[in-house]
């Protein structure tokens, strides 16, 4: 998965790809239009049109996971921009490598990624170290909990938007990437999978900013605050203690004596 928010994203992913090799036929293919479409030639040789090539050579381009681990790794640009995810299914997934020989492959797969694709409860579960697998022991193994992310995964017009039963993929935040990179870092709250979105508070036990009024000293009178906002952060002198004094008594928190000097705040 690839954060546009980087203008030169498509330039740069593009040069990673070209990173990517896949050695057939005596020849050395690089993951480009180009060299999949000549692949998808020599893999067909009745196949002449390029974008019927083109597609021919994307199903045969394989890369080991070691170059895809060491392609990534290497680049600062990847390690910022890409999130990698993975099946988790047992048919094209992971959870198809059961046998005893494949169980460092998967372990070693299921660490490099980010991201499980599941929709299963029970996945959804271990991921998060509610399962047979604590969380300290997902640390351990895979790098921490992983977020369960699932698509349509149509594969006809009719499909697009409608998931098996219903299960959605619910992400708290904004509709931009970073909303993914938070779901990474905190899964168990940022990341779900349902028919419904997560309950959350009514609307009337939200505080969505504060405004200050006859504050000639406030640089920033109105002041937004994050639906999940549990601390605030800044340096010494910033204004912290003053803008939890501020919401407290925007919500009548501050006993009356405190203002008529009869109590003091503690």
């Amino acid at each position: 998965l690839v954060s546009p928010e980087d203008p030169e994203h498509v330039t740069q992913l593009n040069r990673v790809l070209r990173q990517l090799k896949y050695r057939a036929y005596g020849e050395a293919f690089e993951c480009t239009r180009e060299d999949l479409i000549a692949l998808g030639k020599k893999a067909n040789k009745a196949i002449s049109e390029d974008s019927a090539a083109l597609s021919h050579g994307a199903t045969q381009f394989k890369v080991h996971f070691q170059s895809l681990q060491e392609v990534l790794t290497s680049s600062d640009w990847a390690r910022q921009n890409i999130l990698v995810g993975v099946a988790g299914g047992s048919g094209d997934g992971t959870s198809g490598l059961r046998n005893a020989a494949d169980s460092t492959v998967r372990i070693e797969i299921e660490k490099f990624a980010d991201i499980i694709f599941s929709s299963s409860p029970q996945q959804r579960q271990f991921w998060l170290g509610l399962g047979a697998t604590s969380a300290k022991e997902l640390k351990e193994l895979y790098k921490g909990c992983k977020p369960c992310l699932h698509g349509s995964d149509a594969h006809d017009l009719d499909g697009v938007g409608e998931p098996q039963q219903n299960r959605f993929t619910w992400i708290k935040g904004d509709l931009e990437f970073d909303s993914l990179r938070q779901a990474c870092i905190d899964p168990a709250n940022r990341a779900y999978v349902g028919s419904e979105a997560p309950k959350k508070a009514m609307p009337s036990q939200l505080i969505r900013s504060a405004t200050l009024k006859n504050a000639a000293w406030a640089q920033t009178p109105e002041i937004p605050l994050n639906p999940g906002l549990v601390t605030i952060i800044g340096a010494r002198g910033s204004g912290k203690t003053a803008l939890a004094d501020v919401i407290a008594a925007g919500c009548d928190a501050i006993p009356l004596s405190v203002w008529s000097g009869e109590g003091r705040m503690s």
